[in-house]
């Protein structure tokens, strides 16, 4: 399959109505993107394909079309044939990203395409390049559907011999949950068959708001981690009563004041990308200046010389750690600008 980067349909730059800070944040991803478009962590890090769509959403919304057209031909060109990708794909001798092929194979970095190119359809309307990758979403559903079980969750993960993880987390099966619904809007949009992306989103969205047993059998709950009590709000898992019940719930254990939202719930970690997801959360449920509020807290964990954003701060002390700018960080950022201040036509796309 050979598909080649065109022009964008709508070509206008949202650079204009970006601050110099997102500007810079952008820039950050570009530099660290390799010339066959996979985005890795940082320079000398591994990419991952969920962390990596979610930078070339930011891309997006920047209006970067170009580069992130290249992150996305790099998916269609690493895609297993089974539908699937590895979690790693590390840099070769020839300055390739190359799949490790010991690493699992998730159901929600195989999903998150459709997300990914959902959003770059609203930013730009260039239908002719969903198009040409929707064939991409249905190989990527036809290896995660078939793990989905007769309760509704989707079960985590393929090993290296194909064996099937039996357990689901909730983070994975809410951003599949956004992902089924994209895939179904993507679908409508050219005129395909949506009904089996609707039908296996009912069984998940069941499964998600009325079968908590059904996740973490196997493993300690991940029920510290804020992603756990946000990902289910934003993604569309609960009524807007049950998720502005669960957000005021455990408020004071995750979000520090002044600071941001706590990785996890046992320690001081504010993380820069759980603070703007949190926002997502927020904002689907009208709470926006708590939102705002939160988002000008994480403008000081910029670098102001290059861009990138630090990937969170130890409120003990006040210390950056890990000592760490990711892509994906500064993705979020621009996701969450976007969805405060309407930079582009994709604004929505994580708040309703």
């Amino acid at each position: 399959m050979t598909i080649t980067i065109q022009q964008s349909a709508i070509q206008q730059s949202a650079t204009q109505q970006l601050s110099p800070a997102l500007t810079k944040a952008a820039q950050f991803i570009v530099n660290q993107q390799s010339p066959t478009g996979a985005i890795p962590w940082f320079d000398g890090h591994f990419a991952d394909p969920w962390d990596h769509i979610e930078a070339a959403m930011g891309l997006t919304i920047a209006g970067k079309y170009r580069e992130a057209q290249r992150a996305y031909l790099w998916l269609v060109h690493n895609q297993e044939r089974d539908g699937s990708w590895y979690s790693e794909y590390h840099k070769n001798s020839h300055g390739e990203y190359a799949a490790n092929t010991t690493t699992l194979k998730q159901t929600h970095h195989a999903a998150y395409i459709a997300t990914g190119l959902w959003h770059y359809y609203l930013c730009t309307q260039d239908v002719e390049f969903i198009r040409e990758l929707y064939p991409r979403v249905e190989a990527a559903f036809d290896f995660i559907l078939p793990l989905q079980t007769p309760e509704g969750e989707f079960n985590w993960a393929v090993n290296s011999n194909n064996d099937v993880q039996e357990d689901a987390l909730i983070t994975a099966c809410s951003s599949i949950l956004k992902s089924l619904s994209c895939a179904s809007l993507l679908a409508r949009t050219l005129n395909f068959p949506s009904n089996y992306f609707d039908h296996s989103y009912q069984k998940l969205q069941n499964a998600l708001s009325n079968k908590p047993h059904r996740f973490d059998r196997t493993w300690e709950p991940k029920t510290r981690f804020s992603m756990d009590w946000f990902y289910p709000i934003f993604c569309g898992a609960l009524t807007k009563t049950a998720a502005k019940t669960r957000l005021e719930s455990r408020w004071h254990e995750f979000v520090i004041d002044n600071i941001g939202c706590r990785c996890v719930s046992d320690e001081p970690w504010v993380t820069t990308a759980e603070t703007c997801e949190l926002i997502f959360a927020l904002l689907y449920l009208e709470e926006t200046e708590t939102a705002q509020q939160l988002f000008q807290q994480l403008l000081s964990l910029q670098d102001s010389s290059d861009g990138g954003f630090w990937t969170g701060i130890v409120t003990r002390d006040m210390s950056l750690w890990p000592k760490e700018k990711t892509t994906w960080t500064a993705g979020a950022i621009l996701l969450a600008a976007d969805a405060l201040f309407q930079l582009s036509n994709g604004h929505e796309i994580l708040i309703r």
